[in-house]
Formats: C-alpha cells, sequence, structure tokens
C-alpha cells in the first residue's frame, strides 16, 4: 500500500548521511560531514550546564530569548557598524537550515523563480519546490567560483521573487567581495526582488579579508534576510543553533514559519550563548584558528597528485583529481572510502544537472592526527 506520492520524488538521503554511513562501515576517516571532530570549549559547555541546573530547561520565547538576541545585536554591531532590533528583527532556530527553510516558505509561492548558484548547499533546491517555486540555477565561474553578474541580470523575470547567495561558500571556499555585494545592489535596485544570504561559516574567512555581509549595505540590508549558525563557529554542530536577521516586515512572516517548524530552540544552550558571545574574543579568534588548518593540510598534501582549489573561507577544501582517474567523483568519493579508507564528498550532487568536474570535498575541521592521517592516505593515491 502506498497511498501518498512523493513531494520530492528525486531526492534521497543526503549526501552527507550516505558519505558518513559508508565511513562507518568501511572504518574510514571521515572528512567527508563537516564537523569538527575536537571538543567544544569547556567554558561554554560549562554555561550550558550551568543554565540547566538554574532551571532554565523549559521551552524558551518562540522568537528566542532576548538576552541572546540582545547579544547577538551587540555582535552584529560591533562586526558591521550597523543597528538591528533584537526584538523585531532576529529570530532564533533549530539550526541555519531551519531558518533557510523558514525564510523560503515564508516567501515564495506558486510560480515564483528563485535563482541560485550552483554548486549549491543541497538543501536549497527541495525547499524551493516545496514552496512551489522553481529555482533557476546559474553556475558560479570556475577556476574561482565567482558570479556572473551579466548572467543574473538576463536572467531576472517577471516572475523573480528571491536571489540566494552564500558567503563564505560551501563548498567552494569562495568568498564575495565588496564589488559583489556592489553588483547585487545594483541588480535589485527599483525591483521588489528579495536576497537570502546564507553566511553561516561568517567567521571563518581566511587572509585578513573581511566578511562582505549583506547587512553591511543599505540597499540590501533593507531587503534581506541573512542566516547564522553557532554551530559552525562554536564547533557544536550537534546543538543545531542559528539565527536569521531580516527587516521587522519581513520577521514577522518567517516567524509564522518557525512557530510551526520547532517554536523554539535549546533554552539552556540559548542562554549559554548569550553569555559566550558577549566576549567578542570568543569569536575573533575563528579566523586564524581554521586558516591555521587550511595551511597544515595544504602543507601535508603538496606531494600528492591531488590539486587544490583556493580556499578563502569555511572549512572546507576542494580537491581536483583531474589527470590522476577517469572515475566520476562519486564512484571516486566511493573507492576512496572503501579502499582507501578516506572519505569525502563528490561535488557533483552540489549541481542541479550533475556536472561532474573531478572534484572533491574534504573538511579540514580535524583534528592534527586526523589531517595528518588523512594526508597519509592522499600522498599515496
Amino acid at each position: 500500500m502506498r497511498p501518498i506520492s512523493s513531494k520530492l520524488p528525486d531526492v534521497g538521503t543526503s549526501i552527507f548521511s550516505v558519505m558518513s554511513k559508508m565511513a562507518q562501515d568501511h572504518n574510514a576517516i571521515n572528512l567527508s560531514q563537516g564537523f569538527p571532530d575536537f571538543e567544544v570549549s569547556a567554558e561554554l559547555i560549562s554555561l550550558v550546564e550551568a543554565y540547566m541546573k538554574k532551571g532554565m530547561n523549559q521551552y524558551a520565547p518562540m522568537p528566542g530569548v532576548m538576552a541572546l538576541r540582545e547579544s547577538i545585536a551587540k555582535m552584529t554591531s560591533d562586526l558591521h557598524d550597523i543597528s538591528v532590533d533584537p526584538d523585531r528583527e532576529i529570530t532564533v532556530t533549530s539550526g541555519a537550515t531551519e531558518a533557510i527553510f523558514d525564510v523560503i516558505t515564508a516567501t515564495v509561492s506558486l510560480g515564483d523563480e528563485v535563482i541560485l548558484f550552483d554548486p549549491a548547499y543541497d538543501c536549497y533546491d527541495p525547499a524551493i519546490r516545496l514552496s512551489g517555486g522553481k529555482p533557476v540555477h546559474l553556475k558560479l565561474k570556475q577556476p574561482d567560483f565567482s558570479i556572473d553578474w551579466d548572467e543574473v541580470k538576463t536572467s531576472i523575470t517577471d516572475n523573480t521573487k528571491m536571489i540566494m547567495i552564500n558567503t563564505p561558500h560551501n563548498p567552494s571556499g569562495s568568498v564575495l567581495s565588496k564589488e559583489d555585494m556592489m553588483q547585487l545592489e545594483n541588480v535589485v535596485r527599483d525591483t521588489n526582488i528579495l536576497v537570502l544570504s546564507d553566511e553561516v561559516y561568517e567567521h571563518i574567512i581566511f587572509d585578513e579579508a573581511q566578511h562582505e555581509s549583506v547587512l553591511r549595505y543599505p540597499g540590501l540590508k533593507e531587503r534581506s534576510a541573512a542566516v547564522y549558525s553557532f554551530g559552525k563557529t562554536y564547533h557544536a554542530t550537534g546543538w543545531k543553533m542559528g539565527y536569521v536577521i531580516a527587516p521587522d516586515w519581513w520577521t514577522s512572516e518567517i516567524r509564522k514559519m518557525h512557530q510551526f517548524v520547532t517554536f523554539g530552540s535549546s533554552t539552556p544552550v540559548q542562554y549559554a550563548l548569550a553569555d559566550y558571545i558577549s566576549h567578542p574574543d570568543h569569536y575573533n579568534y575563528v579566523p586564524q584558528f581554521y586558516q591555521q588548518k587550511r595551511d597544515h593540510f595544504l602543507s601535508l598534501i603538496e606531494g600528492s597528485k591531488m590539486i587544490p582549489v583556493n580556499c578563502k573561507g569555511t572549512y572546507f577544501q576542494l580537491l581536483s583529481y583531474q589527470g590522476l582517474s577517469k572515475l566520476g567523483d562519486r564512484d571516486m568519493a566511493a573507492y576512496l572510502t572503501k579502499e582507501k579508507g578516506l572519505a569525502t564528498i563528490p561535488i557533483s550532487v552540489f549541481y542541479g544537472d550533475q556536472q561532474d568536474d573531478q572534484l572533491l570535498r574534504v573538511c579540514f575541521a580535524k583534528g592534527e592526527d586526523t589531517l595528518e592521517k588523512a594526508a597519509e592516505i592522499l600522498c599515496k593515491i
């Protein structure tokens, strides 16, 4: 008996779950799924425990604990020199994926077109289609994974409702520049097009570059929803804690979705984060921390036949194996996992048309021992 038809008939289990299970089944080093293998700050864990013992264990307010929203507003002001209303413009969510889903479902209706850029994180397209919208897949231009703004302009129609960007970009590690933001601001000027900006790796940006948030640009801030992740910044992906900043008129609609998806997120964790992020040194160290890991990993694989793509942000590194094998990236990822003991992510899964450029994504948010063992495998291939 099958009394329903699938709303997403072409969607299977996430590649991250597939590769992590394959890594477990074959006892492989897991550089596929993007989670650190080192500990969360002992101070932050102690704060969570303290708030649990204080009895902060019941439902949090639907938009999020006010103390956390105030801390987010202060951090945002310090980082971007802008004012954000903690009461009307910030919503705490159970991870960034929920925030993205809430924004899309609150905004996109039947027939609306949403422009997104491949390779794109895998939760974007399904949420658009579930909302009755049409994903318009444009491709980032290699080798630097940049946006062709002329192509964006020609892709806009009367049905274009939203443009989605992601910076720093997963999976490529590219970042959008000030010039990119000015181009985007120009594209949407005098239109009703909205912007959804996935900025979950905002603190993981390298070589002393500045993260160019949409919130820094008045012409974008007034029409943008910017999504963030505590899990990425504080090495606690399993806590599923994120937030979205948007204008008050949009926030009220986003919250309508949020209240029926999770309603509220972990109460003691929210209070703990409110305290923790009030100290800038708890996030200012992150760029250098991960840059050292990137540089260390790249130095370890210098002798390999894998060719690294320039990584400017996130904790992911793309590796090209062109010239090494004729296998497609899915087969190569499976081969490396099963035969060599190293799990990676094939990049074709991030393309609407499954474009295969023989690129694999590895996560370097790992301890030195893990990175050294992984590099040893890569250097022997």
